[in-house]
């Protein structure tokens, strides 16, 4: 079986240092595995790393999708399971790279399409959201669907509407439907590691990366999507960052106080990952940020163990 080596953790690990230093080790292709980073034109938000700086390594799906298209997690499996094919045909070594839990649940182990959309009970999910806010809809499915709680963000109203609609239509939380999917990737070798870092190194490491992100020019590279006419409503701007920035601009807050709940967010949305893999199987865990080389050490030598020489 070809090997697929994952490296997967919480916002601010460093997995983008270690899949970097382990693709240059071993003759790797990095194939991206964060739900924002798809989209042309974010990102100082999402923190892409540089193209100088990526060692010349070959990155994948990142600038891949137009922000006013919706792109989903099957999707994303579809591409991200031909990229890897090819990766592996051009006899290179494919790392799926990311945080985004969904996104490497749909490669490794598969995707419920689920019913198609009920078009009245969604006019009745969204008349809840209007009525009593979108984060009254995450309580919902905190109810039903505890592990979709988990894992999908309290603003994000697309996905609680789709988990509460399969509830309701199926009778079934998205979670039991998971479980009975397969892999695009039936044939590969899964080595996912897997990275944690204490909770005040992410608050260190998140509020360093928010100011470099402002002086960047995050809050202009919002501003010029606006300009250009993405509509707010457009999937990256629910994202972590330009979601509080979008508020910002609204008048909701002041700089400070964004700049604040950003970090605020980011660790909170950092505990939910962790959550999320935690609850996946076959994950070896290293502790430290990725760019610390013992922690390159040690994948290097988990990689090594599982047959993959270089």
């Amino acid at each position: 079986m070809p090997p697929l080596v994952a490296i997967l953790g919480p916002t601010a690990s460093g997995k983008s240092r270690l899949a970097i230093e382990l693709a240059r080790r071993h003759g790797g292709e990095i194939v991206n595995c964060d739900s924002t980073a798809v989209y042309r034109g974010f990102d100082i938000g999402t923190d892409k790393v540089p193209v100088e700086e990526r060692g010349g390594i070959a990155h994948h799906l990142i600038d891949v999708v137009e922000p006013a298209v919706r792109y989903s997690a099957a999707d994303f499996a579809r591409d991200a399971a031909a990229a890897i094919r090819g990766i592996t045909a051009r006899g290179r070594l494919p790392l799926l790279v990311g945080g985004t839990g969904l996104y490497y649940r749909a490669v490794t182990r598969g995707l419920f399409d689920g019913p198609s959309a009920d078009a009245a009970l969604r006019a009745r999910i969204e008349a809840v959201a209007r009525r009593h806010g979108v984060e009254f809809l995450h309580r919902m499915v905190a109810r039903v669907d505890p592990a979709s709680a988990v894992r999908i963000q309290p603003r994000d109203r697309k996905r609680l509407v789709r988990a509460l609609e399969v509830r309701f239509a199926t009778g079934r939380p998205l979670t039991a439907h998971f479980a009975e999917t397969r892999s695009p990737l039936p044939d590969y070798d899964v080595i996912a590691i897997a990275l944690r870092i204490p909770g005040a190194l992410t608050a260190e490491r998140v509020a360093r990366r928010v100011d470099a992100q402002f002086a960047a020019g995050v809050v202009d590279e919002v501003r010029r999507h606006l300009a250009a006419g993405l509509p707010r409503g457009a999937h990256p701007f629910s994202g972590l960052v330009y979601r509080q920035i979008l508020e910002m601009l609204d008048g909701v807050r002041a700089e400070a106080e964004t700049r604040a709940l950003i970090i605020r967010e980011n660790r909170r949305y950092a505990r939910r990952q962790l959550i999320w893999f935690r609850k996946e199987p076959n994950l070896d865990w290293l502790d430290g940020p990725g760019e610390r080389l013992a922690v390159v050490e040690a994948a290097d030598a988990i990689l090594r163990t599982r047959g993959v020489t270089g």
